[in-house]
């Protein structure tokens, strides 16, 4: 594609990089990316995937940004407290590069909507903070062939992964959500505000890296962070035989078996 001289000026640290070069610039350009969630996670991914000129970015997110939000959601500000966080992240990216169409989905994602809405898009970076909204998205990737780089975090602690069709999903990692009182929320055990900003760029990264077809995927591996003894721990991640969505029987042909709305990112 031929570049606009501000595009040139705008993307002149990526074209430099022989990885990159334009060719990778417009493949940034064209793709489509659906990111769930603009809360912690989703924030950064938004932010950094809008500033290396992603072309199309959408947000599902049906929640409105509240003042507890903002200790680590850096994609809101004060004066947007009240709005639909899928219409901030639509704000700030039109004031981060007008290159970039993000398309805000201002509703909840079940399994009624997700295997349409994820099928328009590319790859999918999931932000989301609870486990019925992970495993949905992850069935709803395998099913429609597309690659997920999935990221959590809570208190100190983070995990990013990416998921290919063919290889190890998420139900490899963990065969069933658990309870939902096991596990507690962001807003009932805190995460270190930085730490989700640490796994959301990582998270953009791979993201970029899938686009861009460049170094070694994170799919197979699952990367686990501690950063409170700054410790970075890298593990494979293998297939699970008996996974009931990607084994040799499985049993998971469709998202049936997901209750009927699940909480997006918080």
């Amino acid at each position: 594609m031929d570049f606009s001289e501000d595009q040139i000026r705008r993307y002149a640290r990526h074209i430099i990089l022989p990885e990159v070069g334009g060719t990778g610039q417009a493949k940034l350009l064209g793709a489509k990316v659906l990111v769930v969630g603009a809360g912690g996670l989703g924030s950064p991914v938004i932010l950094y995937l809008a500033a290396a000129g992603v072309g199309t970015i959408g947000v599902v997110d049906d929640d409105t940004v509240d003042l507890t939000n903002l200790q680590r959601q850096v994609l809101h500000h004060t004066d947007r407290i009240g709005w639909p966080k899928a219409e901030s992240a639509k704000a700030a990216v039109a004031a981060i590069n007008p290159d970039v169409t993000l398309v805000a989905h201002r509703f909840r994602l079940d399994a009624s909507n997700a295997l349409d809405l994820i099928g328009r898009y590319d790859i999918v970076a999931d932000g989301s903070d609870n486990f019925p909204t992970r495993f949905l998205v992850n069935d709803a990737c395998r099913l429609a062939g597309k690659t997920l780089v999935s990221a959590a975090v809570l208190r100190f602690d983070g995990q990013l992964s990416t998921f290919k069709p063919g290889g190890p999903c998420y139900r490899c990692l963990y065969a069933a959500p658990p309870p939902d009182d096991d596990v507690p929320t962001c807003a009932q055990a805190g995460v270190l505000g930085a730490m989700a900003g640490v796994m959301g760029t990582l998270q953009a990264t791979e993201v970029l890296k899938e686009i861009l077809g460049i170094g070694d995927s994170l799919a197979g591996n699952l990367l686990i962070i501690d950063a409170l003894s700054t410790t970075i721990r890298k593990v494979r991640l293998r297939p699970d035989p008996t996974c009931p969505l990607c084994g040799g029987a499985a049993s998971i042909h469709d998202l049936s078996q997901h209750r009927s709305t699940v909480r997006v990112c918080g």
